[in-house]
């Protein structure tokens, strides 16, 4: 075998070792809690699949990413479409909008959405000045407040891949449906959405696999009312603690991620999701 074609192995020997190390190595450490702790076996298993606490912070952590998902995903594409097809002064701010929040820690989010939604806020307090409402409206510690500070922290991961499927779009497609007498509405609807399908499907998926492990917002704006997996996870390590149980619900976690990427990427190929 020549020196070229062992290259490419050269190269991603050190990322797939990284990557064993960092990730493989810790999961098999919790798969191994899962089945020893507190004695062996797959009980904990079936009380993570029976017991109806852990089946209502499943259901509701699937509610939520899904909803979570359809909001970002409808935000990005709109900021996508600007940011690709617009002049070049929209193109530059909706840039920076879309880079800024890259900038600002998960908790510092979490924490101004706090500023802005509970009963003594500044939408609350300008609300109840302004004589719109006589009582404070409640924003957070329920699903309302984690959804939009998810969707806020989500939006920009959904633009990457919705852009670059955009920008790999055919002009020729759309000048010979404008020629063949089609309105923009029926161009965007009937073409440009349906092209760039793969990449809202890619968005999707991001979006959704992100939501399913967040932990930190749904903690500060659902203040332990809107509990989530992560948290659930962190609950029975930390503060119960049950290893054996927590283990179980995070590789029961890992193989639900696992089977969607299989089923997405069976569905559509990666460089379409890309673009």
């Amino acid at each position: 075998m020549t020196f070229d074609k062992l290259k490419p192995a050269l190269l991603l020997g050190p990322l797939v070792l990284f990557l064993g190390l960092a990730y493989l190595v810790p999961f098999l450490g919790v798969m191994q809690w899962s089945v020893t702790l507190p004695q062996p076996g797959f009980s904990q298993y079936g009380k993570a699949v029976s017991d109806p606490l852990i089946q209502s912070v499943f259901i509701r952590t699937f509610r939520i990413c899904l909803i979570v998902t359809i909001c970002a995903v409808a935000a990005a594409y709109a900021i996508a479409y600007v940011w690709v097809r617009g002049t070049p002064a929209q193109r530059l701010v909706t840039e920076l909008c879309i880079l800024i929040p890259f900038w600002i820690s998960v908790l510092t989010r979490a924490f101004g959405w706090v500023a802005l939604l509970s009963n003594r806020g500044l939408i609350n307090t300008w609300l109840q000045s302004a004589g719109i409402i006589s009582e404070p409206l409640t924003m957070v510690r329920n699903e309302f407040g984690v959804v939009l500070g998810m969707t806020h922290f989500l939006i920009p991961f959904a633009v990457f891949p919705i852009a670059s499927a955009m920008r790999s779009l055919d002009e020729r497609v759309f000048l010979a449906a404008r020629g063949m007498g089609a309105s923009r509405l029926r161009i965007f609807w009937s073409i440009f959405v349906p092209m760039t399908l793969p990449g809202i499907l890619g968005a999707g998926l991001t979006v959704f696999v992100f939501a399913l492990g967040f932990f930190i917002t749904p903690a500060i704006l659902g203040g332990g009312r809107s509990v989530m997996i992560a948290e659930l996870i962190y609950l029975r390590i930390f503060q119960s603690p049950d290893w054996g149980l927590g283990a179980a619900i995070s590789v029961l976690l890992m193989l639900f991620v696992g089977l969607l990427l299989i089923l997405m990427l069976r569905l559509v190929r990666p460089n379409r999701m890309l673009g």
